[in-house]
């Protein structure tokens, strides 16, 4: 098992408690799905999870790869293999991807002594490979970039970096049909390498792409129902009620 999260409750400013006692249990290679309506608590447990501190942990525990990452900042989640893809990338003003990756992959891979020319080669061909081109390397992040491009750069980071456990949190909102089959075969190329995903969705149409091992459904802060892609297909024919009514 990759990820343990137990009995996690988590509160928000203006909100209070969103998470009121979340149990989920990830296994290595694995792709697991959490579904859920609008304000259910899916993008709160991603930013717990990464170590957000506006998200206030009042119970509970996250264990990563057997270890409490609970006290560790942010950015040593990382260094530990955890990649977050958000639901808004925001626009980084004056940081370039050309200097930002290398910087990036030092953090999530400090042995690599890859050769700047073979660095800047590889992020050439993981930015094509999502269909942007060589020339988005060169600009900055997210800059002048429509919805689907920022969406598509945060899974080019994701490939040149290969983390060992990755969360996406609405990676195929804003993303046209074309544009989901490129980022849909992104995933499964790292899933095949070993990569593990946890998707926060919330209509189940990347899953007819990827396919996860398991779905959960967070209703109200809590798992309510768990199941496989059966789960994922009665709440695409009949919707959320399937769990709330």
């Amino acid at each position: 098992m990759i990820l343990k999260v137990e009995n996690l409750h988590v509160s928000v400013p203006g909100k209070g408690e969103v998470l009121k006692g979340v149990d989920l249990e990830v296994e290595r290679s694995s792709v697991v799905a959490i579904m859920g309506p609008n304000g259910s608590g899916k993008s709160t447990l991603v930013n717990a999870i990464m170590g957000n501190e506006t998200y206030e942990v009042l119970d509970g525990e996250i264990v990563f790869e057997g270890e409490s990452i609970l006290d560790l900042p942010t950015s040593e989640r990382a260094k530990r293999g955890i990649f977050v893809s958000f639901q808004h990338p925001p626009e980084i003003e004056g940081v370039r991807y050309s200097s930002f990756l290398p910087m990036i992959l030092s953090r999530y891979h400090p042995e690599d002594r890859t050769s700047i020319v073979k660095l800047r080669k590889r992020m050439v061909e993981v930015f094509e490979s999502v269909g942007l081109g060589e020339e988005f390397v060169h600009r900055h992040i997210n800059v002048g970039f429509s919805g689907g491009e920022r969406k598509k750069s945060e899974i080019a980071q994701m490939l040149f970096v290969e983390p060992k456990l990755a969360i996406l949190d609405e990676i195929d909102s804003g993303l046209d049909v074309d544009a989901l089959k490129v980022v849909s075969r992104a995933i499964n190329s790292l899933r095949e390498r070993g990569t593990t995903f946890v998707m926060i969705t919330h209509y189940p149409r990347i899953l007819h792409h990827v396919e996860p091992d398991v779905v959960h459904v967070l209703v109200d802060g809590r798992i309510s129902m768990s199941g496989g892609m059966d789960l994922a297909m009665r709440i695409e024919e009949e919707g959320y009620e399937v769990v709330t009514g």
